[in-house]
């Protein structure tokens, strides 16, 4: 038993739980007093579960070997037009259940063809990820600033708020979507054939194509799946904030790909889980709550996850290299 804890730890994992415990001891050391409040924990664990989805669907699409640079566009964008229909139809006397069904429906088809857009942009014009997902989020961030004028869609009925700010039971409704998420992405990447197909396309595409999997077709689906994954995000911040805006969820784009690689995704593809991802997501979250705690700059997050993230692949390369 002790041996096998022991090798747990020597794993990816294990080695990120360990900062994550030392990250939150840190932080409890600095600011007991506030750190440790319940009010403190339950804030993180409603503010986690946006940031956590949109780092999870760029998890997945860094495993097939691509990137996306729209994902926070995608999820403003959603929200946005979604939120537009929602507050409309709230303020014309539309029933809450219509408005609601509306407004969050239309968020998720809208999110799901911006990342289908973005698939078949990069499966079948076969245009490089990065340069396609640049492109996207420009055009993505355009109509979203062209409906809102640079402004906030807000109106929204009071039901939809629930669905950010309350909680089922002690448990904020966020964290349970979150772990909702988190389970089915689980079994979807790790325990599927089409996960196992993703990951043989980012490991060599050619071999996954010469073993028979349609690989144009399942990177079309990846990054659809994906652009639907941040109208969750997107649902859960427009609800949160009672109103849609371009601009947020700004800091996350970057924060994802941190959070990914961090977690132990090869940034070329074919390697990583979806458990680092999420002990990643929890270290950059305890750390930027500390802080603010604190009082710190919050520029200063940026610094110290950017060091943790040098170490941990310093670590890596070290650890490859003597492999």
């Amino acid at each position: 038993m002790k041996q096998a804890v022991l090798q747990k730890l020597k794993t990816n994992e294990g080695i990120l739980f360990l900062l994550f415990i030392a990250a939150f001891i840190l932080m409890s050391v600095i600011s007991p007093g506030r750190f440790l409040r319940w009010f403190n924990i339950q804030s993180m664990a409603y503010q986690l579960p946006e940031f956590g989805i949109l780092a999870l669907s760029m998890t997945m699409v860094i495993i097939s070997g691509g990137i996306n640079l729209s994902l926070t566009f995608t999820a403003t964008l959603a929200m946005i037009i979604g939120g537009l229909a929602m507050a409309t139809l709230s303020a014309n006397g539309a029933a809450t259940v219509w408005a609601l069904t509306a407004g969050v429906g239309l968020m998720c088809i809208i999110a799901f063809a911006c990342g289908a857009i973005n698939g078949y942009v990069v499966a079948y014009l076969g245009i490089t990820p990065m340069i396609a997902t640049l492109g996207t989020s420009t055009l993505f961030e355009g109509i979203g600033l062209n409906i809102t004028r640079g402004g906030a869609i807000s109106g929204f009925p009071s039901a939809f708020m629930e669905i950010g700010n309350n909680t089922i039971g002690p448990v904020p409704i966020p964290m349970v979507i979150f772990i909702l998420v988190v389970i089915a992405l689980h079994f979807f990447l790790e325990r599927s054939s089409f996960g196992t197909a993703i990951y043989m396309i980012g490991s060599n595409p050619k071999v996954a194509r010469y073993s028979g999997i349609n690989v144009r077709r399942m990177l079309f689906w990846v990054y659809a799946i994906a652009g639907f994954l941040t109208a969750v995000s997107g649902i859960i911040m427009a609800s949160r904030y009672n109103s849609a805006k371009t601009d947020y969820g700004s800091a996350y784009l970057l924060q994802a790909v941190a959070a990914s690689v961090l977690g132990g995704t090869s940034i070329t593809g074919g390697e990583g889980k979806i458990a680092g991802t999420i002990i990643a997501v929890m270290i950059i979250q305890v750390i930027s709550s500390g802080l603010n705690i604190y009082g710190l700059n919050r520029y200063l997050t940026n610094i110290i996850i950017g060091a943790i993230l040098l170490l941990v692949l310093s670590i890596k390369f070290f650890t490859n290299r003597r492999a």
